[in-house]
């Protein structure tokens, strides 16, 4: 994938050597040579990657880092910090100040380009979610978007290793931090990520009897490990793993011996990743549930009903099964909020939704349609059988008064129900219709009733 670098170097020679081999890669670059031109970009939202040289005069890459990290606009910019010094106290250093990943000159061509893209695969992922959560914050559906990163502390991390001296050393080093499990069986800490809700997994490539690479690829390909960080363990001469590893989604690395401080370093850097991802989501879904959920009863809405019922539907027509449909009306509802006020049918409306769902099929979708009005869609159901849950809806209603003003006082609730049938081949509109027009009879005619429609039952 294409994105858009912005390489930090105060040195033109390197500026113009990172920009001709990441364009060569067809990556557009953009430039800068000190450390406020850098923020002046990245605030703008003029790239997708940073990649950032540390020794600057003015303002170091450390400091950068630190900044577009403490800016809500800035803070999930990936960005790789590029310098000679090769400490591993320097790694922790530019990890802490929150940089994604820390490369040393020389710059290894392949390393280069295999980290750009897996960091710029990621900003196009977290874009994505946080184009969405915004909007639906915009639009007051779900809360605000984050504007700050976890801590990465605490969560729990599986390590994959059947090295005995590797793995106790991983745990002692992050045994203070995080919650901290070894398996030494590759098939299974499949199914234990699969099952726990881990923050992150490391693997060792050096599994005695196993490719962790193909390991990394199944957590990929499985849906609920799909966006679990993956940090690998390699050894030196593993570069050319470690290189297909990230293509294959892997998030980080480190190179044996391991120190105590870059590892808890790596580790709570993807942890606030992931944590931040999964705050984005969590939005998002819920956005996705409150456009088709009745935040009063916790019944689909008509939204959803319109959109569900033409494929229910054309799934019975195609099996040659029946169709049929309820239309719901609490009787008198008006005068329950003229009289009780309207808090007081608000629970009215959730006492009716609770006890309309203990009585009807788990195959049947029930949905609030507005006001006081509700619908039952029946799939595979003939409107005689339509007609027998309709009158245990009925029933359940009217059986015991309603509880109000939190169970202070009780109030007598009825229903008046039209049932149809769908005839082959018609439109969603026109069972409805008929449904309506078989309550509107109900209604006429004392309500607390069930009626079905007349076409429905001579076609029955």
């Amino acid at each position: 994938m294409t994105a858009r670098v912005l390489v930090v170097d105060d040195l033109i020679p390197n500026v113009k050597l990172l920009e001709a081999r990441l364009t060569a890669e067809y990556f557009d670059v953009v430039t800068a040579t000190n450390g406020f031109e850098a923020l002046n970009i990245c605030e703008r939202g003029d790239c997708d990657l940073v990649l950032l040289d540390v020794m600057m005069p003015g303002m170091d890459g450390f400091e950068v880092c630190r900044k577009l990290k403490s800016n809500p606009d800035t803070l999930h910019l990936p960005v790789i910090m590029v310098t000679a010094l090769d400490q591993t106290s320097d790694r922790v250093k530019g990890l802490d100040a929150g940089a994604d990943d820390f490369l040393t000159k020389p710059i290894d061509e392949m390393a280069l380009i295999a980290r750009v893209r897996s960091l710029a695969r990621l900003k196009g992922t977290i874009d994505e979610l946080r184009a969405r959560a915004e909007t639906s914050a915009t639009l007051g559906v779900t809360g605000a978007v984050a504007h700050q990163l976890d801590d990465g502390l605490g969560g729990k991390v599986l390590v994959v290793d059947d090295r005995v001296n590797s793995s106790e050393k991983i745990v002692s080093s992050l045994r203070e931090r995080y919650e901290v499990e070894v398996e030494t069986d590759p098939a299974e800490a499949l199914f234990r990520a699969a099952d726990t809700a881990y923050e992150l997994v490391i693997v060792s490539l050096g599994l005695a009897d196993y490719d962790g690479l193909r390991l990394c690829s199944q957590l990929r390909s499985v849906e609920r490990t799909r966006h679990t960080p993956i940090l690998l363990l390699s050894d030196i001469e593993d570069r050319a793993r470690v290189l297909r590893g990230l293509d294959l989604g892997v998030n980080d690395y480190l190179v044996r011996p391991i120190d105590k401080n870059e590892i808890v370093a790596r580790v709570r850097t993807q942890v606030r990743r992931k944590r931040y991802a999964d705050s984005l989501r969590s939005n998002v879904l819920a956005a996705m549930e409150m456009a088709v959920v009745d935040p009063l009863t916790g019944l689909n809405n008509r939204r959803y009903l319109q959109s569900h019922l033409v494929t229910l539907m054309e799934q019975c027509a195609q099996k040659g099964r029946p169709i049929s449909a309820m239309v719901l009306d609490i009787d008198h509802f008006k005068k329950v909020n003229d009289n009780h006020g309207h808090d007081v049918g608000d629970e009215i409306l959730k006492g009716f939704a609770t006890r309309m769902k203990r009585v009807v099929r788990g195959a049947d979708l029930v949905c609030r349609f507005g006001g006081e009005e509700f619908v039952i869609v029946m799939p595979e159901t003939r409107l005689a059988v339509a007609i027998r849950v309709a009158e245990r809806v009925r029933a359940a209603m009217a059986g015991a008064p309603f509880s109000i003003k939190g169970g202070a006082r009780t109030l007598p609730v009825t229903v008046s129900i039209g049932v149809a049938e769908s005839h082959g081949g018609e439109t969603p509109e026109a069972l409805f219709k008929r449904a309506d027009q078989a309550l509107y009879l109900a209604k006429s005619s004392g309500r607390n009733r069930v009626t079905a429609d007349e076409g429905s039952a001579a076609a029955a």
